[in-house]
């Protein structure tokens, strides 16, 4: 008899405290509910003052900055712009010499002309862009959005959205020569 009130002791005390955890799930769900928002996410009010965003880029998303090139150059900081080229340092080397990643080699790319550093295999669409050379203009456009500057090329990147890192970028880059290319004037 003593076995048997054991076996019921046992599963008393499991059936307890199972009562237990949903008696107390149950509760904390009354006391802690939350309405389901229609949407998930988070609306976020944004006024179009016409005047631009704070990266600097116009508004309506244009690709030209509201602030010039040269201007943004001027204040570009290479240090800063070394910093950004981690986001693309898993696909791109940039040493003199180095090897081509999952993409090319960056050592001189200012004023290279696209889909011709040696050994990297291009996609038609960059290959087909190898009659004008890649100034600063061309990259900061393309550094924003590859795919739409480029369409058909490989690189996966979905680029870098604001002006002030990818002038910092181009400053980094432009010192990546033998004889640097002058930055455009302000």
């Amino acid at each position: 008899m003593t076995q048997k009130l054991k076996t019921y002791e046992v599963a008393g005390a499991v059936l307890g405290t199972m009562l237990l955890v949903f008696g107390l799930k149950s509760v904390a769900g009354v006391i802690y509910s939350s309405e389901k928002p229609e949407k998930q996410g988070y609306a976020i009010a944004v006024t179009d003052t016409g005047k631009g965003d704070q990266t600097g880029t116009q508004a309506g998303g244009g690709s030209e900055p509201a602030v010039s090139l040269g201007k943004l150059m001027a204040m570009a900081d290479a240090k800063k712009g070394e910093a950004v080229s981690k986001k693309c340092a898993s696909c791109h080397d940039f040493t003199k010499g180095g090897p081509n990643k999952t993409g090319p080699n960056l050592w001189g790319l200012v004023n290279r002309k696209p889909g011709t550093h040696e050994g990297f295999t291009y996609s038609d669409a960059m290959k087909g862009m190898a009659d004008k050379p890649w100034t600063y203009e061309a990259l900061f456009a393309y550094i924003k959005a590859p795919k739409e500057v480029v369409p058909g090329n490989k690189m996966a990147f979905g680029g870098i959205p604001k002006d002030t890192d990818r002038a910092d970028l181009l400053a980094y880059l432009g010192s990546l020569n033998d004889t640097p290319a002058p930055f455009p004037k302000p």
